[in-house]
């Protein structure tokens, strides 16, 4: 069999993936979630917290109730219907983090956990702290000028 025959097969055989329906749904938990951090937000200022306090709990908050779904295996779940919209970065980094760990355990905690834990999130964090280093270097230039 030949590639092109090979992959005609595959495109055959690959089922269609509804793509309204997994818009919507993208959508609807991307934004659920969202709107969980806005509700923490607002719950957080509430109390006697500043501004940046408040918005630093959000994003712990969001990533250890990301972490505790994963490991009860809920999220993996959740993101079979809410799609792309389940891994709005914060909770996708939660779980990329996770999972893996989780994946390994029996491995032992150097050489399963704690070396496969970053597999996937290690390039997020070398490439989200290069993206930001280089941002923050225009944005200290812009304000120079």
């Amino acid at each position: 069999m030949r590639n092109y025959q090979y992959s005609k097969l595959v495109e055959k055989l690959t089922p269609k993936s509804p793509l309204k329906k997994d818009l919507i749904n993208a959508f609807l938990f991307g934004g659920a979630i969202s709107c969980l951090g806005q509700v923490l937000r607002t719950l957080y200022l509430m109390t006697s917290m500043t501004l940046t306090e408040a918005k630093a709990l959000v994003s712990i908050t969001l990533i250890v109730i990301t972490a505790i779904l994963t490991i009860l295996g809920v999220f993996d779940k959740i993101a079979k219907v809410g799609g792309a919209g389940c891994f709005v970065p914060i909770s996708g980094f939660a779980n990329s983090v996770v999972s893996p760990a989780l994946e390994f355990k029996a491995e032992g905690h150097i050489l399963g956990t704690g070396a496969k834990m970053f597999n996937l999130a290690g390039p997020v964090i070398v490439y989200g702290c290069g993206a930001a280093s280089v941002y923050g270097l225009i944005y200290w230039l812009i304000e120079k000028i």
